[in-house]
């Protein structure tokens, strides 16, 4: 057996300390707080939502009334609602239309027929659930 293939692999391990730690690949750099910022970088966080808000006059008191909303919540509250939007991103067009229905219709309903319905949702079968959206469709 020749000692040839293992010089490579010899040499890699003792260079190897000197490489030092590999760089975190998920490790964001800490950024300032807000008030450590720079005009620009300001500006470059406010800039879409400034654009938004004049292109949309309609959307304003919804904006607004989101943003409220927004700052009143507790940590663990933004926490659910970014978790929520996440799914929802993800969500397919049929998903997202069916979702849509079923929160439409269930916000306008007492607290014990909201249960009832999603022990009821969760037993229906996919034409169940397709002839249940028909009856009762989302407002888009």
């Amino acid at each position: 057996m020749s000692r040839f293939p293992t010089r490579p692999l010899a040499l890699c391990l003792l260079l190897l300390p000197l490489a030092g730690p590999a760089p975190a690949q998920d490790a964001a750099p800490a950024l300032p707080a807000w008030e450590q910022l720079t005009p620009a970088q300001r500006e470059t966080l406010i800039a879409p939502i400034r654009e938004r808000w004049n292109d949309e006059p309609a959307a304003r008191a919804h904006m607004l009334r989101r943003a409220e909303r927004w700052r009143d919540m507790s940590p663990e509250e933004r926490q659910r609602a970014r978790r929520g939007m996440k799914r929802w991103e993800d969500m397919s067009p049929e998903r997202r239309h069916e979702t849509r229905a079923l929160f439409e219709h269930m916000r306008r309903l007492p607290e014990a027929e909201q249960q009832a319905l999603r022990e009821r949702w969760r037993t229906m079968t996919p034409a169940e659930r397709e002839r249940w959206i028909r009856e009762h469709p989302p407002r888009d």
